[in-house]
């Protein structure tokens, strides 16, 4: 039996949590949703130096963003000539792309054509002329000039306005007061900016506050999920000494709001009732919350929360999100088996479990040429369990693990060894020379040099007193051998001869004994 045909053990069960993220502020994760077009003035009556401070104040005003789709999209449009995209609202993810793209806008020059640039930014904001707010996240436009020569712009600022994009403004110049604020939206105060280059700091804080003003997201979200605990996440409306809120959470029934029970008498700041979909809780939470974690929720179980702002300064809508926690951990995570099948001399199966696609985010089986060949790597999807390796050397033991992520952070790893077989020639050729009525020469040719040996057999002899007629013979001959005579062949006697390697015997060739003439 062949140590190639199976898999054996050779390393254990190794743990290692996933990989640390760095934290971000609240306000960062779960701020606002929105797309904001900035149209930056770019023609020749902004001299070098105030581009210059516009570019680097428009990175300092978005930095705190988190950025993509359900977060910020940010596009910029330059204002010349003719307008020219800069990038577009679905170009930047991530902070470090977007403020180096900012900071590398060169300034192109050219007359102040602004009403070709909010032509552009209305398609950007996919504003139709004469057509109401579309569905969606709310749209902001941000215009950033130095107020000489703004052009016949009070058209397209207007159907921007109707369509319900909010149009934000900001002077470095002296441009007419009366005229911008007719094109901002209201609040004037908040949405129009008179500065010069040198103090943009001024206004930073309060144009950005007037930002999220409008595009802030009142939501819920929840990350951090597990099986028993869950961590809620929202846009802080209130202070500490404003109001609190009051958090309700209970697993819901078919989809459905569980309503709510009859409360006993609690203690603290929280209270829970059981009921017969489960324990339905209550909490007060201080109006400077902004996050809190839920704990002791059911594995596998969908949950629906509300969040109510209790205010007497103001009036703040309900906000609620489902989700559902994740299946209980299992007590042996996979894989545990790793097993080698369907081996052959350039491939091989490699099979894995238990399946746990509820808890296993993919796996990744590794295999290499031991003890130094170069590792190659395949990803597969949590539910699957088995891969067939092709394109593998021959005769050759190769390393095989394979590891699988947990949605938990776990990692896990099993490895194995396995052999592919040898490449095992057939026989290249076989001739039968008669010699007389009952014997032969029997002359074949094959690749010597990684032959151990051959089987020579042959059936149909005569008959004699140690052998019935029907009986077969065999025959086993060296390595450097390439013929033998065999006597005693009875008419159309079928001899046969096959090549032995180390692992195995390999394919043969087979001749019919005649008296006058060999065939295959």
């Amino acid at each position: 039996m062949h140590w190639s045909t199976f898999a054996f053990l050779i390393a254990g069960v190794v743990l290692r949590p996933s990989e640390a993220q760095d934290a971000l502020p609240v306000t960062v994760l779960n701020c606002c949703e929105g797309d904001i077009v900035i149209v930056l003035d770019a023609s020749s009556s902004v001299a070098a130096y105030e581009f210059t401070h516009m570019v680097h104040f428009l990175t300092d005003l978005f930095r705190p963003f988190m950025l993509g789709k359900g977060h910020v999209r940010v596009g910029l449009l330059q204002v010349g000539t003719e307008p020219q995209l800069a990038f577009d609202l679905d170009t930047h993810t991530s902070q470090g792309g977007l403020s180096w793209a900012i900071r590398n806008t060169q300034q192109l020059q050219g007359d102040t054509n602004t009403a070709a640039a909010l032509r552009l930014a209305q398609v950007m904001l996919g504003v139709s002329l004469g057509a109401e707010q579309r569905e969606g996240p709310p749209k902001v436009l941000l215009w950033l000039t130095d107020g000489v020569e703004t052009g016949p712009i009070d058209e397209p600022m207007a159907e921007l306005r109707q369509a319900g994009v909010a149009v934000l403004a900001v002077s470095t110049g002296s441009g007419n007061y009366q005229v911008f604020r007719r094109l901002v939206t209201p609040p004037v105060e908040e949405h129009l900016h008179f500065v010069d280059v040198d103090d943009f700091g001024i206004i930073t804080e309060d144009l950005r506050n007037a930002i999220i003003e409008i595009i802030h997201a009142e939501r819920l979200q929840v990350r951090d999920v597990t099986s028993r605990s869950a961590v809620l996440q929202w846009r802080p409306v209130l202070t500490a000494g404003t109001g609190t809120y009051e958090l309700s959470y209970a697993p819901s029934v078919d989809g459905l709001t569980p309503g709510r029970p009859t409360w006993g008498p609690g203690t603290g700041t929280g209270t829970s009732t059981s009921t017969s979909w489960g324990q339905y809780v209550r909490q007060t939470l201080p109006g400077d919350y902004s996050t809190v974690e839920l704990t002791s929720l059911r594995p596998g179980t969908n949950y629906t929360v509300s969040l109510k702002p209790e205010s007497n300064q103001q009036l703040h809508k309900t906000l609620r999100v489902t989700f559902n926690t994740l299946p209980d951990v299992p007590k042996v995570l996979s894989p545990t088996t790793v097993s080698i099948s369907e081996v052959g001399p350039d491939h091989l199966r490699v099979s894995w479990g238990p399946q746990q696609p509820s808890w296993v985010r993919r796996y990744q089986v590794e295999y290499a040429v031991l003890p130094v060949g170069e590792v190659q790597t395949v990803t597969f999807r949590g539910h699957e369990n088995s891969t067939l390796l092709t394109r593998l050397q021959p005769n050759s033991i190769y390393l095989v693990t394979v590891s699988a992520l947990h949605f938990t952070g776990q990692e896990r790893a099993m490895s194995v060894k396995a052999c592919t077989h040898e490449v095992l020639p057939p026989l290249e050729d076989l001739h039968l020379k008669p010699m007389g009525r009952d014997s032969a020469q029997v002359e074949w040719r094959s690749r010597a040099e990684i032959v151990q040996g051959y089987w020579v057999s042959w059936d149909g002899a005569r008959p004699s007193p140690s052998r019935s007629p029907s009986s077969s013979s065999s025959l086993y001959l060296p390595s450097d051998s390439g013929s033998t005579v065999l006597t005693n062949l009875a008419p159309y006697s079928r001899v046969c001869v096959s090549p032995v390697y180390r692992t195995a015997r390999g394919q043969g060739l087979c001749c019919t004994h005649t008296h006058s003439e060999t065939w295959q």
